[in-house]
Order: C-alpha cells, then structure tokens, then sequence
C-alpha cells in the first residue's frame, strides 16, 4: 500500500508570499519521502469545515502545474474537481495540459460538486444534484472523447454541445490520463466509477464499510461489463492519529485496509505547511505501510 498527500489548507505563518516556496518544498519533501500520490483541493472557496470562505484557497489546477514543476516521479491530482467548475471542454484541455508538464503524471480527479455556497458566491451555476451527476457523466464521456484522437467531433449531449473535440497536443499518459472518481454513493457514483473511472477514492469509515462500498463497485462493474480489478482503489485517511501524529495507532487502523486491494492511503495536514507534514508523518508512514505489504 502506498501513501499519498492531500494538501486542502493554505494558510500559512507567512501568509500569501510564502505560500509558492512552501509548494515548493512539498513538493520536494514528496519525492524525498517516496509518496504515490500528491493532491490538491479543488474549491473556489475554503470549506467550512477547514476555516471558511474567508481562509485562503487557491486554484488547483494553476497549484497543480507549480508542483509539476517541482516533482518528477510522484502522481498529481485535483481530489476532487467539481462537475460544475469548468466547462468539460476546457476541464479536458487544463487536465491535458498538466499530463503533458508532468510527462504523463496526471490524473483527473472528479465529482459531482456539492459546496453551494461558493457557487453563489462567484455566480457559478449550481444545478440540482440529478443534473450534477448527468453533467458528470457527459463530461467523462467527453474527455474521453477529446483523448481519442480517431474522433475530434461533434459531441451532442443533454447538457453540452461541443461542434469540436480537438484537443492538441495529445496527452503523454496512455491511452489516456487517469480518470478518479471521488465518493462512496452506491447509486450513482460507484456506477459512473464502473463506467467510466480507472480510480475511485473512498473516505476510510471503517474496513467494512469499505469492504461493502467495494462489493456494490463488483456488481456496478458486472452491469457495466468492466474487470473491478482494473479500477485503482484509494482511501482517504481523516483519522485522529494524523493530526496527533500517533505513527503507531494509524498503523493499527491502516492494518484492516490491506486484504481489501487498496492501492493508496491519502494523508491531510491539518495545517498549511505540508513539508514539514510529509517529512514528520508521511515519510515514515511510507516506511509502516511497506512493512504490511
């Protein structure tokens, strides 16, 4: 099993002008540390539950691209973009672009967005959730189509027309970059994950609840007429032990994971300085996980 980081807080002793040399040294503390996975969050707005629309937040995919340039070896994401942000299209174009800076290291983190405040706030349209998961669908069926360089076009959905999918320079990852699905519903999401992903991550609730959530993906994947196998499973670790920095009982509660075929455990600093997060608890953790393999 291997570790990754989720970077979703900004704040920093420094404020702003610190922010670019602290990515920066993420970045490097994430190759020194040997890490399978380093994401950002994907907000207009800082979460409440992070410190609020007034807390610092930047735009992913332009700290996504900083990172590219600071790393050479470890996988990149947005966990996860909201449906609603970007128009498929231009989602498409920005994830390629980052496939191509990162030499192939991009993975297109998605969902079906649910932070309505910050949809108001930036006068962003925010559909009810049964549009959000049709729109969902249509924009994975697009990128998929904007990286099939036999078909530039046209798209003709519900909710997007596009006259045509050219997307130029292709991506560098084959066939295409990495598709992630990010959440557990049993309906809808794991469906469009047996559908249309090569990832799904997962919040850590318990070893058996993700067993079960696993278990409705094998049948999602039996109607779809997918291999689940082929579909990287990832967790998202939100434990105490994180933030305490209790390196033993996250090991304990990891333990349960393992027999359950999840590639990556994900990690998230509780404060704005992930360097020193990643150097103090992922770098050992990485160590941990190794010895359960």
């Amino acid at each position: 099993m291997r570790v990754g980081v989720h970077i979703n807080r900004f704040e920093h002793p420094g404020g702003g002008p610190a922010l670019g040399a602290e990515l920066a040294a993420a970045g490097r503390a994430a190759e020194a540390a040997g890490l399978g996975w380093l994401s950002v969050m994907d907000h207009y707005f800082q979460m409440e539950t992070n410190g609020g629309a007034e807390a610092p937040m930047l735009e992913a995919y332009t700290t996504l691209g900083f990172l590219a340039g600071h790393t050479s070896t470890v996988r990149l994401g947005a966990l996860v973009t909201g449906v609603t942000y970007r128009h498929p299209g231009l989602l498409a174009k920005i994830a390629t672009t980052l496939d191509v800076l990162s030499a192939g290291r991009a993975t297109l983190g998605i969902g079906a967005a649910w932070y309505d405040r910050e949809h108001r706030g930036l006068g962003v349209e925010f559909p009810p959730v049964a549009e959000r998961f049709e729109r969902l669908d249509e924009t994975l069926r697009i990128c998929r189509q904007m990286w099939d360089p036999a078909d530039n076009g046209p798209f003709e959905g519900r909710h997007y027309r596009l006259a045509e999918t050219l997307c130029v320079p292709a991506p560098v990852s084959s066939p295409h970059p990495e598709i992630m699905i990010g959440g557990g519903g049993e309906k809808k999401t794991l469906r469009l994950v047996a559908r249309h992903a090569d990832a799904c991550n997962l919040f850590a609730s318990s070893p058996e609840e993700i067993a079960h959530k696993l278990d409705v993906l094998r049948r999602h994947c039996d109607t779809e007429g997918r291999d689940e196998a082929a579909i990287r499973r990832t967790v998202l670790y939100v434990g105490d032990a994180v933030n305490e920095g209790d390196l033993d009982t996250f090991t304990r509660d990891i333990t349960g994971y393992t027999k359950l075929g999840i590639d990556t455990v994900i990690l998230a600093p509780s404060t704005g300085e992930a360097a020193a997060f990643i150097e103090d608890f992922a770098a050992p953790a990485v160590q941990r996980l190794a010895e359960l393999d």
